[in-house]
């Protein structure tokens, strides 16, 4: 393994096509403002070095990141690249993971708007995540103690697993497919509209118009607060511990639920069970 240490580089595709190398305590940054520092290589292993230029990990085949910075001007810093584990660092540009396959993702912090569009293939454990449209038509997902704030996040991905993990988002899961969520709280608006195949299982869901124009939608002893106008035109198989402020049209299916403040029923074929346990 070729060894590059204690350098700064700013020059266009510094380190092109590099293989088998560690890049230590390293600096992409400077005033020729160069691109695609590492584009092209394999097997690269990266330990505190701090990122400031663009497109820096482009098509690169093995790749692990340690304690080490992308900043907000590191502008989409990992695409089309494959076997990634990143720790303990900063992924903080704009579009900081697309395109990319088998990643792992622990201890780090990523503030990055349309983060991990279209990866497929991504673990994340124990990790702050923020962004608008996180993980946009993104498959084979897997989080596990991970706290996001956004907006329009998991829309149109596929076999998700999320547990313990807190979720402050709105329009989450829209036209997700195969989805379970476990132990874990969802906080914000219009959730998961248009999806198939969700599970929420010991789950805390608060906002406004939950669950509607879903198919194959199960809810195992989940509370629901602060919800209204949920489950419409929905296909729903829901056990409730909490009131709930109102449920709309159920197209078919059986909700159990300790109390409602309204239950609507306004068009033909909302045909839904609502059962009141209390």
């Amino acid at each position: 393994m070729i060894t590059i240490e204690n350098q700064t580089m700013d020059s266009e595709r510094a380190l092109y096509g590099s293989s088998d190398v560690l890049v230590r305590n390293c600096r992409f940054d400077g005033p020729a403002d160069g691109e695609s520092a590492l584009k092209e290589s394999s097997e690269v292993t990266v330990e505190d070095t701090f990122f400031n230029l663009r497109y820096p990990l482009w098509h690169v085949h093995g790749l692990k990141v340690s304690r080490s910075e992308m900043t907000d001007k590191c502008r989409a810093a990992l695409w089309y690249s494959d076997n990634i584990l990143i720790q303990d660092s900063k992924l903080h540009g704009v579009k900081a993971l697309r395109e990319c396959s088998n990643v792992t993702i622990t201890d780090s912090s990523i503030i990055s708007p349309e983060f991990g569009w279209s990866v497929k293939g991504l673990q994340m454990k124990d990790t702050t995540a923020e962004a608008e449209y996180f993980l946009m038509r993104s498959s084979d997902i897997d989080f596990k103690n991970v706290h996001f704030k956004g907006k329009y996040s998991f829309q149109y991905t596929e076999n998700v697993t999320v547990t313990d993990s807190v979720l402050d988002t709105k329009d989450a899961f829209w036209h997700a497919k195969n989805v379970t969520v476990k132990d874990t709280v969802i906080n914000g608006e219009y959730l998961a509209w248009y999806s198939d195949g969700l599970t929420l299982i010991n789950c805390t869901i608060k906002g406004t118009q939950p669950f509607c124009y879903c198919t194959n939608l199960k809810l195992v002893n989940c509370r629901m607060e602060d919800c209204d106008l949920a489950f419409e035109r929905s296909d729903v198989e829901a056990e409730i511990t909490t009131p709930v402020i109102s449920i709309k049209n159920p197209l078919s299916g059986r909700i159990s639920v300790p109390e409602a403040g309204e239950i609507i029923r306004d068009i033909p074929g909302a045909d839904g069970e609502v059962v009141i346990t209390g």
